[in-house]
């Protein structure tokens, strides 16, 4: 064989049969595609935690870029396989289990990118209009209401009732600072932002409420739905501008990676705004003496890594050092490499679109919890996730606490 034969060789394998092309909006993942081993191993198949529980091929990391090929050689088209997009909590393991990522050396830096992957077919789905019937109901809602309907689709979720949560606590509208409460615990789990609160104003930090939030986008990111998701940026943009903000805490690490990730490409000029995470706030607080925790806990607790946190962002340490300065508390420690491999199942939206599959995600969470001796807490720091991992670990007699909730309690503090 010549050189030429094997450079004509390479082109084909490389451009395939077909046209070559791909739509907009999947072609800059072509190379991403590529880049996928496709070796039928076990990397990214063992710890994503939707594979796991189907056993389907079809939801694979590996078949999530398969088909990226197989459009580019005309094989296959969006119509073909945009179900198959849903079953993926954007978690982010196989990502970091990807030998592609692994070679590097630096498992938060340089990444496969599956999520950018199953992000642009879910678009591709939503402008070919081929939509899931529950997110396109999700998504019709929030741009509805201006927020989520995380309390079913008939209970209107307002832009009034998203700050119930915080009366009685006198903060005021707008300024340098704005704590931006999350739908899902604002509306479903108000413990959460209460405490968030609660343990700010005691550290000193002097902070608002928007006069109008929206929900962050995330969800319509996720789904598809990137037009209303735009909406919600440019509303909760032009609230912060207006009322003079700077800062923005965010208690929920899926609103935080929404924020950082997508605000910026919409607004050229977004770099005027600090995002801060509210766990690393509270863990500075706790660690320069600003917020002391006096009261003990009597409980042997183990914690989650949430996804957005552990596996996207590299956040693990603050966490354990906070569950670490709670006295009384006994904390049994799993190692944070090891939760790749651990999921709620709740993320991308997945429990409204397969809320049995949620389920099953979150029951096999909980059971590996009933396996360290004498734990009888789970703690995790990230609301969507608590609200599948509570319906489980009531089954099974296990209690599911937010970190908040609980250092808010070890400071003295009723939420």
């Amino acid at each position: 064989m010549s050189a030429e034969d094997v450079r004509k060789g390479r082109e084909q394998a490389t451009n395939g049969d077909g046209d070559g092309n791909l739509p907009v909006g999947i072609d800059e993942w072509r190379d991403a595609a590529y880049n996928c081993f496709s070796s039928g191993h076990k990397f990214c198949r063992e710890v994503c935690p939707v594979m796991q529980v189907t056993h389907d091929e079809r939801h694979s990391p590996t078949a999530f870029h398969a088909n990226v090929v197989a459009m580019e050689k005309g094989h296959l088209d969006i119509e073909d396989v945009a179900e198959d997009y849903v079953h993926c909590t954007m978690c982010g393991a196989c990502e970091l289990r990807c030998p592609n990522t692994l070679f590097t050396g630096d498992f938060y830096r340089f990444r496969q990118r599956t999520i950018g992957v199953v992000r642009a077919m879910r678009k591709l789905a939503v402008d070919r209009g081929i939509h899931q019937p529950n997110w396109k109901r999700w998504a019709e809602r929030t741009d509805q209401w201006g927020n989520e309907p995380v309390l079913g689709w008939n209970i209107e979720t307002s832009d009034a009732k998203v700050r119930d949560w915080a009366v009685g606590l006198d903060l005021p509208t707008g300024g340098e600072t704005v704590i931006f409460a999350d739908c899902e615990a604002a509306f479903k789990r108000p413990s959460i932002p209460r405490a968030v609160a609660l343990l700010l104003q005691a550290g000193g930090i002097e902070f608002g409420l928007m006069s109008q939030q929206w929900c962050c986008g995330g969800p319509m990111f996720e789904t598809g739905y990137h037009d209303i998701a735009h909406k919600m940026v440019e509303h909760n943009i032009l609230d912060w501008r207006r009322n003079g903000t700077k800062r923005i805490i965010c208690p929920d690490p899926h609103d935080y990676i929404t924020i950082i990730e997508h605000y910026p490409e919409l607004d050229e000029n977004f770099d005027e705004f600090e995002v801060v995470l509210a766990l690393d706030l509270i863990a500075d607080l706790i660690r320069d003496g600003k917020v002391t925790l006096t009261n003990e806990i009597d409980s042997t607790v183990t914690y989650h890594d949430p996804c957005r946190l552990n596996k996207r962002l590299g956040k693990w340490q603050a966490p354990r050092e906070i569950l670490r300065a709670i006295p009384g508390l006994k904390f049994v420690d799993v190692d944070h490499v090891t939760q790749w491999s651990y999921c709620s199942g709740a993320g991308s939206n997945l429990f409204v679109e397969k809320p049995e599959l949620t389920a099953k995600i979150s029951r096999r969470r909980i059971d590996k919890v009933k396996e360290l001796d004498g734990v009888d807490t789970l703690v995790s720091a990230c609301p969507w996730s608590e609200r599948p991992l509570t319906e489980q670990g009531e089954a099974q007699g296990l209690e599911v606490y937010d970190i908040f909730e609980l250092v808010a309690e070890a400071a003295g503090f009723e939420v």
